[in-house]
């Protein structure tokens, strides 16, 4: 039987509505981070991946792009070129629940406003918030407490925010650099929980589904 490797899905937006952005996409496998920027317009943001070098334990790769369409056309070139021809699962943390989720739902919308074509074709799906909601004894239910309370504080450390909603502000004022390092430390989070649950959990306990769309190109 195929094992298929993860790779962590965390997004950041200016907000929760259908008319907000997509301000960064993060993905993170077990060889290291691919972070996707939009700037907002800036042309020439400062360099950002040497801000890593030290910091965290394996690579983080980062583009910048100009504007959210940009983002989503690089985000799809690279999820056909690294992710579709490799067994690999999409996994996220609230993503996208059977009754819900956030980034998955926001990433669909903002697609079709771009008319930008899914870029998740072909690939499995497992959200592990279900997971460690029925599966694990913890107090909280957010990636943050989830993560802190079972594996440690280690990427918690790591993230420069104390709320999630300080992303906003920062992508605003262009402090690119700690909106990136919060990304990076949320698809670090959601691996680690995904590698736990796989270690302690059966595999009748995760929910796996196709992202392939009805309609494909």
């Amino acid at each position: 039987m195929t094992v298929l490797d993860t790779i962590a899905f965390d997004i950041e937006t200016t907000g929760f509505g259908a008319d907000d952005r997509l301000t960064v996409a993060g993905f993170d496998s077990a060889v290291g981070s691919r972070v996707f920027l939009n700037t907002g317009g800036t042309a020439s943001p400062p360099e950002l991946e040497p801000h890593f070098d030290g910091v965290t334990s394996s690579p983080v790769t980062i583009s910048t792009h100009e504007t959210e369409r940009e983002l989503l056309e690089a985000v799809a070139a690279f999820a056909d070129s690294t992710m579709s021809k490799r067994d690999v699962k999409l996994v996220a943390f609230n993503g996208e629940t059977w009754n819900g989720g956030f980034d998955l739902p926001f990433l669909r919308t903002r697609l079709s406003h771009h008319e930008v074509d899914w870029p998740f074709a072909d690939l499995p799906y497992v959200d592990v918030m279900a997971v460690f909601e029925a599966r694990f004894n913890t107090r909280g239910n957010t990636l943050v407490g989830v993560y802190d309370e079972l594996v440690g504080d280690e990427l918690s450390a790591l993230d420069p925010f104390d709320d999630s909603a300080e992303a906003v502000e920062a992508w605003e004022t262009g402090d690119f650099e700690r909106l990136l390092l919060h990304n990076v430390a949320d698809v670090r989070r959601t691996r680690a929980l995904a590698d736990l649950a796989e270690r302690y959990c059966s595999k009748s306990d995760f929910s796996m589904k196709s992202l392939d769309p009805v309609v494909s190109d």
